[in-house]
């Protein structure tokens, strides 16, 4: 205690500020992250023997408890050190007891990667680890996320041990306690005025050891198997869609709980459809002539079906037209969306020479009323070349 209080007398000729290399403008992310960088410099187990490492150490975890407390703080800037002295604001620096582990729990694992101070709780460790979980990738087909499905699907997965029931011993044995841990699943090791926790290196965490492991899953309890599972798709799923079957991963270590199967879908693409939510597009192109006489169109529906579509006299090319509820049906909701049909109406190609004329006829006769967007942009043209000539400015 003698030397501790002497450490401490040296601290308070030191700016707290300069301790932690920061500025008094310091805000709290910056005041940390500073706390953190000397932290893992100074860390005495990172400078075995070094006392000079072990001082520093203290300087920077008392200053942090200052600064990082707004009250304390504030006093610390107003009054200095002389806030902290017989019994001032806060109570002093001077504890290093539940404020100092509080500190340095957020700390540990970027340093070593394990965690500080006793155990809460003090239960015994547990041999009996989850399993993981798993993930399975299915492809369907728009039709099938529009009815939905059931699909039987085999995946590999380890599964408990039948042999050894899944404790991992072998038959007429059972595990035992482990003698390094005493069934804890960590050691500790006191370093200075604080106590760290390391997982067991005997029994991996789990406070039990397996003299004579089962000859069928080597010790683990379980062993890999081929399933076959039966999925339910409902109506409606989307793209990315995530189906999860609670306890259907990877069996748990000696006995421990299962893991959960996740199922990933995608929608391959559809040769008629495109898909935004519960609506469907279905791009159809139509001749010239149905585009300005008029005429009913044929056009699939999701569920194999047909919708006639009436293309009034004149549509142009990019006209949309809307069927009500033959769309998708929404997930766990009583909707289905609409499809929509855009035409795009389709120049001729190869015209005989009696369809070449008939055409230049029907050129010879046309009037600005058959098409008056062509018309319309030809007169703006003009209006546009006009302007510039009354300026005198001519393209070569």
């Amino acid at each position: 205690m003698i030397f501790l209080t002497g450490i401490r007398d040296q601290m308070a000729k030191r700016c707290y500020y300069e301790t932690l290399e920061v500025q008094r403008t310091v805000d709290d992310g910056g005041l940390k992250a500073a706390f953190r960088k000397l932290a893992m410099k100074w860390h005495p187990d990172k400078n075995p023997g070094d006392h000079t490492s072990e001082v520093k150490f203290k300087e920077i975890n008392e200053a942090y408890e200052i600064l990082k407390d707004p009250d304390k703080r504030a006093a610390y800037d107003r009054f200095g050190h002389a806030a902290f002295e017989h019994g001032g604001v806060g109570g002093g620096a001077h504890g290093f007891g539940a404020d100092f582990a509080s500190t340095f729990s957020d700390i540990f694992e970027d340093l070593f990667g394990m965690t500080g101070g006793p155990r809460r709780g003090g239960s015994r460790g547990s041999s009996r680890e989850r399993g993981a979980d798993l993930r399975y990738n299915m492809e369907i087909t728009l039709e099938e996320a529009y009815e939905g499905k059931t699909a039987n699907i085999r995946i590999p997965t380890p599964v408990t041990c039948e042999v050894c029931s899944g404790t991992g011993a072998k038959a007429g044995t059972k595990p035992k306690v482990c003698a390094t841990c005493g069934g804890v699943g960590k050691i500790r090791h006191a370093q200075g005025f604080f106590t760290l926790e390391r997982t067991c290196p005997a029994c991996q965490g789990r406070g039990q050891t397996i003299e004579d492991p089962c000859p069928d899953c080597a010790g683990q309890g379980r062993v890999t198997r081929e399933r076959t599972l039966s999925v339910n798709i409902p109506a409606g799923v989307e793209d990315g869609t995530r189906i999860r079957l609670s306890g259907e991963g990877e069996a748990g270590v000696r006995g421990g709980p299962s893991g959960d199967l996740y199922i990933f879908l995608s929608l391959g693409t559809h040769a008629f459809f495109q898909r935004d939510g519960a609506d469907l597009y279905c791009r159809v192109p139509i001749a010239m002539t149905t585009a300005a006489l008029g005429g009913d169109l044929d056009v699939p529906t999701i569920d194999g079906g047909k919708a006639k579509v009436k293309v009034p006299a004149g549509t142009q090319s990019g006209g949309r037209f809307r069927l009500a509820s033959k769309g998708m049906p929404v997930l766990r909701a009583k909707q289905t969306g609409d499809m929509y049909v855009q035409v795009t109406v389709e120049t001729p190609q190869k015209l005989s020479k009696k369809q070449r004329e008939l055409l230049a006829e029907f050129e010879k006769l046309s009037s600005g009323e058959n098409q008056p967007e062509s018309s319309g942009f030809l007169n703006k043209v003009k209006e546009f070349w006009a302007g510039f000539g009354s300026h005198g400015s001519q393209s070569s």
